[in-house]
């Protein structure tokens, strides 16, 4: 089945596209490249597009030699699974050489190469997913369905729901991840009732993945009906117990999911960009240590887990009632990042939920306002004859909390006038 609808998407035509199925049809014939999945998809229900994936008949040697003679970069990023990435002018794509399950176990496949669109297709998980285009922009639809799912946002898999979920737990987390950015209606039974059925498949997978998936899915515009299916199916408390086998409540369940949910409608509301990290805070309960086990089990940079750590650790209240100087202390004690992550997730949990006009003052507040540092240094009070060592620490220290505490208003100069008293008294 093919129908036309690609013919003004602009990746299709950009030179890096074009250079890419040039050297792909000089060694295979016209045909042998179509772009497919995620690209195809997103174009056909207008969403942007990011990656663009290619499916050839040819196996991976052909196609770094079809790239080589192209004057082109490839990268074995997946030989065995058949998949090379081209190189063309800096843009990156994904070429994978059409395949067929002959191996699965839950975590990972043993394909064989084919020359079949139809097989390939079926190795796919979902039929919206399962689309492939030519150069010339018609759609290639070997399910039957992948193009009236897309327009309809059913999220459907390709055959039966249990055999791809055999082939791959991860399927699951996907089925969910997908149903947040492109579904809409009911989600489909057969599809939700194997996810529920088989969600042990997800002990399987290694935390990594079960990372990668959660926070694709966090990112979606609005998550929430998607997550709250995970905990009322049992889904959330598997993936919870994957990421921190000794205590399997690390992520809330069914009947905590309010404050994520109230994230949500705060970030739609003020039209603010989805956070997949803050997001995740706000399903975790207010633990530093369980933060820190939470983002060691996922396998986080550590620029995320200490964002997760500090944004869950609890060493000083956060309100919307907070006065200006109250505010400014706040933030030059956490920062600004975690500061507005703090008052992000007290917004969230206000209870009872409240106007946006004061939290939204203090994001502003921690935003605008430019922290000080301050002014004196161990230098200044060595001056004024303390000797070197931990006195001058305290010194330091106790000045400035008088400073923070009178609203960062006294200049070096009377900062210097009282670190003289100080000395002078001591």
């Amino acid at each position: 089945m093919s129908v036309s609808l690609l013919a003004d998407a602009p990746w299709r035509t950009a030179p890096t596209s074009l250079a890419v199925i040039a050297a792909l049809e000089a060694a295979g014939g016209p045909g042998c490249a179509r772009f497919v999945g995620g690209c195809v998809r997103n174009a056909l229900i207008g969403q942007p597009v990011d990656d663009i994936d290619i499916a050839t008949p040819l196996t991976p040697d052909q196609v770094i030699a079809a790239l080589k003679a192209a004057g082109l970069k490839s990268v074995p990023t997946g030989i065995a699974h058949g998949t090379v990435t081209a190189v063309a002018y800096g843009t990156p794509f994904e070429i994978t050489t059409l395949r067929r399950d002959v191996e699965t176990d839950g975590r990972r496949a043993v394909v064989a190469f084919t020359d079949d669109w139809s097989q390939d297709a079926q190795r796919r998980d979902f039929r919206l997913n399962a689309l492939y285009a030519d150069p010339a922009g018609a759609i290639y639809d070997p399910t039957g369905a992948g193009v009236e799912d897309a327009l309809a946002g059913r999220i459907v898999f390709v055959g039966e729901p249990a055999t791809r979920i055999a082939e791959d737990g991860l399927r699951i987390l996907r089925f969910f991840r997908f149903l947040a950015w492109f579904g809409r209606g009911a989600p489909d039974a057969a599809a939700l009732a194997a996810c529920a059925d088989m969600k042990d498949h997800i002990a399987q997978l290694s935390a990594e993945r079960i990372a990668k998936e959660l926070l694709k899915l966090l990112a979606a515009q609005d998550p929430r009906a998607a997550v709250r299916l995970m905990a009322d199916i049992g889904v959330l408390g598997e993936v919870a117990a994957e990421v921190d086998r000794s205590s399997p409540r690390r992520i809330n369940q069914a009947a905590d999911l309010s404050r994520f949910e109230r994230l949500v409608g705060i970030e739609s509301e003020e039209h603010i960009p989805p956070d997949p990290l803050l997001r995740l805070a706000a399903l975790l309960p207010d633990d530093p240590a369980a933060a820190a086990a939470t983002a060691g089990r996922l396998r986080l940079s550590n620029a995320q887990r200490d964002r997760l750590v500090a944004a869950l650790t609890a060493d000083g209240p956060i309100s919307g009632d907070m006065t200006p100087p109250e505010a400014r202390r706040a933030i030059y004690r956490l920062g600004g990042d975690t500061f507005c992550d703090r008052v992000m997730l007290a917004w969230a949990q206000a209870t009872p939920i409240t106007g946006s006009a004061p939290w939204a003052a203090l994001i502003t507040l921690a935003r605008t306002w430019p922290r000080p540092s301050f002014p004196l240094t161990g230098e200044d009070v060595m001056a004024e004859g303390r000797a070197k060592g931990p006195a001058i620490g305290e010194v330091l220290r106790g000045l400035e909390a008088e400073w923070v505490d009178g609203d960062f208003s006294a200049d070096r100069a009377r900062l210097i006038d009282r670190l003289k008293r100080v000395v002078r008294l001591s």
